[in-house]
């Protein structure tokens, strides 16, 4: 895996790019029409069917799911306490060290900048906030598309803990001293979702101390093939933006300005968005398809009615 650092044109560090060359991830998605299964190394960690009308998802999460990246020590946080920059190396070094990630061949990009703060409304704590965003739910639950169609929502993959839990009581301590280290997401699109793959723990001490969670976003970006198309297309649309104002200017005189100012800026804007933009989340078919996906229902749900239809 090669890594990169992503900066924006005033050189402010925006995260880090993964050119991976892994052919099939230990965490992956696997659908079968509208149902989905996130399985890690052969165990069922999540199935998923949408909805007919597209409103949202019901899921039934298991106990299967096991974090890609070791314990994090505290001296580790106080060391890279505030360092966006030294934790995205360092959970890039785990993700690609670990059999069991989600990286897959392809670009990837690991970045602090997440959509899920945004939408915060100032009278509201951070706590009721980021409570708001946790999908409920054990074994089963829904995410709502319909609730939450703009700000989405979090899913962790395993029940969250308690905040009298021992490990949350050891994080808010780092909370309170500015040492916690971020929470690992990754944005699966097919559940317009955000995964938790690291830091349920410290998710909740964050949200106990009412304090916004330190987060590193992992998503697909725009594989290494397909930058070179997109670069010639935002260069030749800047070349005919130029052009363009050129015709006027040779109709209407100097008056007219030269269009570098608009069109200088977009170009700069389109050649970022190729290092940012979230692609859609990779899903292999399931072999097997319906039937086979039934029966992992079957077995993770010992039997039980659901989905209920």
């Amino acid at each position: 895996m090669r890594r990169s650092d992503v900066t924006r044109g005033d050189g402010t560090w925006v995260g880090l790019a993964l050119d991976v060359r892994r052919r099939r991830p230990g965490l992956g998605v696997y659908s079968a029409g509208p149902r989905l299964v996130v399985s890690q190394e052969a165990r069922t960690v999540l199935l998923a069917e949408v909805g007919e009308h597209l409103q949202g998802v019901d899921f039934w999460r298991t106990d299967a799911y096991r974090s890609c990246v070791p314990p994090l020590r505290a001296d580790a946080g106080r060391a890279m306490a505030g360092s966006p920059e030294r934790w995205a190396h360092g959970f890039a070094r785990y993700l690609a060290d670990a059999p069991d990630s989600p990286l897959h061949e392809g670009r990837w990009l690991l970045s602090p900048e997440s959509p899920l703060g945004r939408w915060r409304h100032p009278g509201t704590s951070h706590a009721e906030h980021w409570g708001s965003m946790l999908v409920e739910g054990h074994p089963d639950g829904y995410i709502d598309w319909h609730v939450h169609s703009i700000a989405w929502e979090v899913l962790p993959l395993r029940p969250m803990p308690e905040a009298d839990d021992s490990r949350v009581k050891a994080y808010r301590r780092q909370v309170r001293e500015g040492t916690l280290p971020p929470v690992l997401l990754w944005w699966v699109s097919g559940l317009d979702c955000h995964l938790v793959l690291d830091g349920h723990a410290r998710l909740a001490a964050a949200i106990a101390e009412s304090v916004e969670p330190p987060l590193l976003q992992l998503h697909r970006t725009v594989a290494p093939e397909d930058r070179e198309g997109r670069i010639d297309e935002a260069v030749d649309s800047y070349a005919d933006e130029l052009a363009r104002f050129a015709g006027l200017r040779a109709v209407h005189g100097p008056t007219v300005p030269d269009g570098a100012a608009t069109a200088g800026p977009e170009l700069v804007r389109r050649l970022h968005v190729l290092d940012t933009a979230t692609q859609p989340t990779w899903a292999w078919p399931l072999p097997g398809g319906r039937e086979e996906w039934h029966r992992l229902a079957r077995e993770a749900t010992a039997g039980r009615d659901w989905p209920r239809i």
